[in-house]
Order: structure tokens, then C-alpha cells, then sequence
């Protein structure tokens, strides 16, 4: 008797990467749209780059929660919130 299996690691790796792909894309997207709005319609577009922000921190708090982060994890992602914090107050200094 044989039994079809429906899901094996194959499929759950490739549903992942299909995950990954996707919340990129949206997350571009949105972030492309925030400057769009931002810059050539001068509105401000807080609620979508929210989305963008807490899209990554519920990732990454479920990261945290399953143990799966490292300290050089941590430490990318302060330099990044650091470089990410200087270019916007140049963006805001430019403007002004």
C-alpha cells in the first residue's frame, strides 16, 4: 500500500521562499509608493510605511520568540535603523 504524501520538505522550502518573494515585493511596493507620495504628490504616507515597519517587527518578533536570532542579527539590524535614521534627517534637512 502506498500512501501520496501532499507535503514534503520540497514543497514546505519552496512555500517559504514563495513567502519571502511575496512580503518582499509588497513591502517595495509599498515603499516605493510612500515615495511617490511623499515626493511628487508632497503627501505624507505615514500609514504605508507603518505597514512596511511593522511587517518587519512581527517578523522579527516571531524570529525572537523561536530563538532563531543571533547577535550579529541584532547588531545589522541597529546599523541599519542607525543608517536608515541619518538618511532620513538628510532627506529632512535637503527639504527644508
Amino acid at each position: 500500500m502506498t500512501v501520496a504524501l501532499d507535503r514534503d520538505e520540497r514543497t514546505v522550502v519552496v512555500e517559504n521562499a514563495s513567502f519571502r518573494w511575496a512580503y518582499q515585493f509588497v513591502s517595495f511596493g509599498l515603499l516605493i509608493l510612500v515615495g511617490y507620495r511623499s515626493f511628487a504628490r508632497g503627501e505624507a504616507a505615514w500609514d504605508l510605511m507603518a505597514l512596511v515597519v511593522l511587517g518587519g517587527v512581527v517578523a522579527s518578533a516571531y524570529q525572537w520568540s523561536q530563538k532563531v536570532l543571533t547577535v550579529r542579527w541584532l547588531v545589522n539590524g541597529l546599523a541599519g535603523m542607525f543608517v536608515a535614521a541619518a538618511i532620513a534627517a538628510l532627506v529632512v534637512w535637503l527639504r527644508s
